[in-house]
């Protein structure tokens, strides 16, 4: 019930703010399931993923996705992804948590910015705005799979701000871009040891019934104040992470704990 829960919680949060959960994800899985870093952020990629396809099918229904800049994200990410795994498996899970932090207070920011981002003209064209897109792709792919995250919230800005898309368009072109990124992230991670499929039909039942709820809720609700509620959430939880202690000591048992995930994988399959 409390995977369900975890799941239902990271799908409304995505729904309503537009952006993916994985933000509430792993903090959850880490702090309530006591799940290792590198493993949650795996396993936290395959719940986005399909809260993904469900949010990307929902968008293209009415016609708010530009399959030209998913497809230019996408082919950019896809690259990239992989690289974020394999290096944030090199890292001990106190530096990883940190560098979460820093990405937590990116978000903070972006959320705020959110509204004034959508009023600013493209900046780009041509060959400009494609290579502007697929250097976001680039980065969004790297931190998806270092983080264990969506991507959203780097993509959906730069579409802001590059491409003049409207937010619902920049949002559904997001969502659909991430499917093959994340599938490519989480592949690696799943080679790796670092999915926890025990959890994963609870966690994933729970997101997709709260991304459906979160969108039809943010018709009635303000944005403006789940912006400043959501804000604070995010900015608590950054600076915990931020000031995670270094556990050097600990990494070589986290290693051979993912080792042992990883074996135990490998026998099941």
């Amino acid at each position: 019930m409390v995977k369900f829960l975890i799941g239902l919680s990271a799908g409304i949060f995505s729904g309503l703010v537009g952006i993916g959960g994985g933000v509430l994800l792993i903090p959850f899985m880490t702090g309530i399931l006591k799940m290792q870093q590198h493993q949650a952020g795996g396993t936290s990629l395959v719940v986005i993923i399909c809260t993904g396809i469900v949010g990307a099918v929902t968008y293209a229904w009415r016609g708010s996705v530009d399959l030209g800049a998913s497809v230019l994200l996408a082919s950019a990410a896809i690259l990239t992804a992989r690289a974020g795994v394999y290096y944030a498996h090199t890292l001990p899970a106190w530096k990883l948590k940190r560098y979460f932090g820093a990405f937590m207070l990116l978000v903070t920011v972006l959320l705020f910015m959110k509204p004034y981002l959508f009023q600013i003209s493209s900046l780009a064209y041509g060959w400009i705005k494609i290579f502007a897109l697929l250097s976001t792709g680039a980065i969004a792919g790297f931190l998806s799979g270092m983080l264990g995250i969506g991507g959203g919230v780097i993509m959906v800005p730069a579409m802001a701000l590059l491409t003049g898309l409207t937010q619902q368009t920049a949002q559904g072109s997001s969502l659909l871009a991430f499917v093959p990124i994340g599938l490519t992230g989480a592949l690696a991670h799943w080679r790796l040891g670092n999915i926890n499929t025990a959890i994963l039909p609870a966690l994933i039942a729970g997101a997709l019934i709260g991304s459906y709820l979160g969108a039809s809720l943010a018709n009635y609700l303000a944005e403006s104040a789940l912006r400043v509620i959501f804000s604070a959430v995010l900015l608590w939880t950054g600076v915990k992470y931020l000031r995670a202690p270094a556990d050097k000591a600990g990494y070589e048992e986290e290693k051979h704990t993912i080792v042992l995930a990883k074996l135990d994988n490998e026998r099941n399959n």
